[in-house]
């Protein structure tokens, strides 16, 4: 859970950068924070991470999200209907943080499908392979 929700945040920083000058600060708590989480509480999902990491298709949806926010730039700028206000940076920022989520969800699925973590004993193979980790 923690995951998805930094990761949505982090997919709409940009935004929420144009938004509020402030929201550096927090990204940056954020930030810390997540690195103290990952270094202790999910110190036993460091294998479902290396794995989804490991993987193109995180690569590409890395790339496809940026290509995404370059796009609908570029789309809104040509057409006249320029992201200026706070409002729209918001709208525009939490759209990106529901795509970046989803996408990810989707990404993790498949992991946990390829490595054999889905079915009926889902639990005792997710201890399984935090205790190998």
């Amino acid at each position: 859970m923690w995951f998805f929700a930094f990761e949505g945040t982090m997919g709409a920083a940009y935004d929420l950068l144009k938004a509020w000058d402030g929201a550096w600060m927090v990204l940056a708590a954020l930030g810390a924070v997540n690195m103290a989480v990952g270094l202790t509480v999910l110190r036993r999902r460091r294998r479902l991470v290396k794995a989804m990491l490991k993987n193109s298709r995180t690569r590409k949806i890395f790339f496809a999200l940026i290509g995404l926010r370059f796009g609908v730039h570029l789309v809104l700028g040509a057409v006249g209907a320029q992201v200026t206000s706070p409002a729209l940076h918001l709208a525009l920022g939490l759209t990106m943080a529901a795509v970046t989520v989803g996408l990810l969800w989707f990404d993790q699925r498949v992991t946990f499908r390829v490595l054999g973590l889905t079915g009926a004993a889902v639990p005792s193979k997710i201890a399984t392979v935090q205790a190998a980790a």
